[in-house]
């Protein structure tokens, strides 16, 4: 072996190339900006100094708790993302009202649950947005997330019989199929033809007292 050979195992590694080096802080500026606007918003400081310090706590952060890359699907279709929107400030709108109608109702409130939705999307990046629109209706939470699973565990209210949890599943799935639509790449949109499979350890019935078998949990 000659001297100019480098021994494979030696530890050696090539340093990065300024593309790579660039696409990584391109990942990376979002987070950056975001961190830094959270700090300034935190010390109510609009000053360069509570800029700087922020950059520099937000570097740090970065680079000491890396986070995986969130993969985007590469498209955007308008129309989708509008009708997403569209329908979102609708079911906000309705399930406000009715919220407020069972407060006030001589019944009182009805029956909770927490329901299984098993997803059809594997993106971490559709999955999250997923849990944070449906949270934003009034009267539905995502209290969980199983990321290996893809599995959604919603707490909802207005649940009397198994008729309610399976009408909660298919809103938090029809939430998917438009958030999907409106961002997801080809491979996400192919699965969203695929029938929703259920878990065996999830099946299960929801009852009035406000247990649901389908995760075996009581609110």
């Amino acid at each position: 072996m000659s001297q100019n050979t480098v021994p494979e195992g030696s530890g050696r590694h090539e340093r990065p190339s300024a593309q790579e080096v660039a696409r990584s802080i391109l990942r990376q500026l979002p987070l950056l900006v975001a961190l830094v606007v959270l700090w300034m918003l935190l010390w109510n400081q609009l000053t360069v100094l509570a800029f700087v310090s922020g950059l520099v706590v937000a570097i740090v952060v970065v680079r000491v708790f890396p986070l995986p890359p969130v993969l985007l699907g590469g498209r955007f279709h308008v129309g989708w993302a509008l009708l997403l929107l569209g329908r979102l400030a609708f079911d906000i709108g309705r399930a406000s009202l009715q919220v407020s109608w069972q407060a006030v109702s001589p019944r009182g409130m009805r029956g909770a649950a927490i329901v299984a939705v098993p997803l059809r999307s594997r993106s971490d990046l559709l999955m999250t947005l997923t849990a944070v629109a449906v949270s934003l209706v009034p009267g539905s939470l995502v209290v969980e997330a199983d990321r290996e699973r893809s599995i959604l565990y919603l707490h909802a209210i207005g649940i009397d019989s198994v008729g309610d949890v399976d009408a909660a599943r298919r809103g938090v799935l029809a939430v998917e199929t438009r958030m999907v639509r409106a961002l997801g790449g080809r491979a996400d949109v192919e699965r969203l033809s695929q029938p929703v499979v259920m878990d065996p350890g999830t099946t299960g019935r929801a009852t009035t007292t406000g247990r649901d078998t389908t995760t075996g949990r009581t609110p």
